[in-house]
């Protein structure tokens, strides 16, 4: 039986941090913060299983936010929050 290999995840879309505006980089910030739970937990059918007990924990809602808001931070720094 042969092991088929997933797909990489793209953790960064298009290889880069640059946005033309701050909205665009919150946008990116989303886009950044899915792929981290599709890495730390590569079974889909888990992922599905867990997702209604992190949709009603406050706690856990909480921290996606947090994670969200670090990579925010991240972008706006490489774009030098955007001034010109």
């Amino acid at each position: 039986m042969t092991e088929q290999k997933a797909d990489p995840i793209q953790l960064v879309p298009n290889n880069t941090l640059l946005t033309n505006s701050p909205e665009e980089g919150r946008q990116l910030a989303m886009k950044m913060a899915r792929p981290i739970i599709k890495a730390t937990q590569p079974d889909g059918s888990v992922r599905e299983r867990l997702r209604p007990v992190y949709a009603e924990d406050p706690a856990m809602l909480i921290a996606l936010g947090q994670n969200v808001a670090l990579e925010f931070a991240v972008i706006a720094a490489a774009n030098n929050y955007w001034k010109q």
